[in-house]
């Protein structure tokens, strides 16, 4: 089997694992057959072909709804599969037809499961190779989205919003860091050939390999979204101040902390995402305590100066970078999440110290992650409050603001840079002691 149509087929098992089994796109691939032998340029474009195939599932079956008249059954998923990635390639990727079609109908028919399919599949193909872009371009890009979430994003932000998001979707995103030292950014845009972006993050347009990047084995910086980095900015770190990061893993904001100075503890409940974190500090040359425990429950009061939490959420703010989340979370998900959040809010309440500040944030669009979340922690805990963030703070994101000073950060924002993850931030300060 050629490596391009090894990598086709490692991007169809991948999918398969994924909307199987609700798994990540990234653990997927990792667990693919044959994926991890494959040529780092044909890993890339099995990863990219899957990524893309997720990311416009809606306008894909545009596509292919258009020549079937009957959808596949259910239990054709590997042969739906194979007809949508390369739909993908056809309509977004400007593969080559012949490429797209022949690899196709050489993995349909190497499968006993698919092999009834590849004369539907070829004949599919070879009307979207023609006709695929101009039915893709007619179909409204919120079709990408599944229902629950397009249900639920449009009562939260509205029809114009919506569609704003889902354009900031359809998009691969560029890589961003954060420098162990923010004081050497402009050494290391020139060095890296990076934006600085008006929060002090770095961003690169191509991801690519990022272990060959200059600085990343001497850990200069670390990848982190810079919606992602700025919970641990609003915190505002003193040196030698005792801060917890709670809910650590995989460790970008914990980084942070430490190269603020700060006498970090960091804890989260799983040990293997335990020593990604472990491995980040390692690499950069910081230094945290690191606790595996339950963030609920653990810890005595009042012990930390500063804590920041970054609650476990349904992630439905990153889907640029995980496209996967759409379509392995659903509703019922947002709902197990909320007292496993509340639980973490008041254990961080607990364990701040009067007079301290404390960030919470999640990574979700959710209004049940964040502004009704941070509403019904505010009511439990009559002993914090929200100290609002300025404008200042949040140089051109202003619009993110919300009347309480709290944050709204959605992808639909810095759309002519390349947009920022969907985030709810809100800074709390605990009542000093009368």
């Amino acid at each position: 089997m050629s490596q391009g149509l090894a990598a086709r087929r490692c991007a169809v098992l991948a999918l398969q694992f994924v909307l199987r089994s609700r798994t990540a796109l990234d653990a997927a691939l990792s667990q693919t057959p044959d994926y991890a032998g494959l040529h780092p340029r044909d890993r890339a474009f099995a990863r990219l072909v899957a990524a893309t195939t997720l990311r416009r599932r809606g306008q894909i079956d545009a596509v292919v709804s258009t020549f079937v008249q009957r959808p596949l059954p259910e239990s054709a998923l590997e042969a739906r599969l194979i007809l949508e990635t390369a739909v993908a390639q056809l309509v977004f990727l400007d593969t080559k037809p012949h490429a797209a079609v022949s690899g196709a109908v050489d993995l349909a028919n190497r499968s006993r499961e698919s092999a009834r399919f590849a004369g539907l599949i070829n004949a599919v193909l070879r009307k979207a190779a023609s006709q695929g872009k101009a039915i893709a371009e007619q179909t409204a890009l919120r079709r990408n989205l599944p229902d629950w979430l397009l249900a639920s994003w449009q009562s939260s932000y509205g029809p114009d919003a919506v569609d704003a998001i889902a354009a900031a979707w359809t998009s691969a995103p560029p890589l961003d860091l954060t420098l162990r030292d923010p004081d050497a950014r402009s050494e290391w845009s020139e060095k890296l050939g990076a934006e600085i972006l008006p929060t002090g993050t770095l961003r690169k347009q191509e991801i690519g390999d990022i272990t060959s990047l200059t600085g990343f084995e001497d850990g200069h910086w670390w990848a982190q979204d810079a919606g992602a980095a700025l919970p641990a900015q609003l915190l505002s770190p003193r040196a030698g101040e005792a801060v917890l990061d709670l809910c650590a893993a995989p460790g970008g904001k914990t980084l942070q902390l430490a190269s603020a100075g700060a006498k970090v503890t960091a804890l989260d409940a799983s040990p293997k995402r335990m020593r990604r974190v472990q491995q980040n500090l390692e690499r950069t040359g910081l230094t945290a305590e690191l606790i595996t425990d339950d963030g609920q429950s653990w810890g005595e009061a009042e012990s930390f100066d500063a804590i920041l939490l970054d609650a476990p959420c349904s992630a439905t703010g990153t889907l640029r970078r995980r496209p996967d989340a759409a379509w392995i979370k659903a509703a019922e998900d947002v709902r197990s999440l909320m007292p496993i959040q509340a639980a973490l809010f008041d254990n961080a309440v607990r364990l701040l110290k009067p007079g301290g500040g404390l960030v919470v944030c999640t990574c979700s669009l959710q209004a049940e992650e964040g502004e009704l979340w941070l509403s019904r922690g505010l009511e439990r805990n009559s002993n914090v409050a929200v100290d609002p963030i300025a404008p200042d703070e949040l140089p051109e994101l202003e619009p993110a603001l919300l009347d309480d000073g709290s944050v709204r950060l959605t992808p639909a924002m810095w759309a002519g840079r390349g947009s920022i993850d969907g985030f709810f931030i809100a800074r709390l300060r605990k009542a000093a002691v009368a």
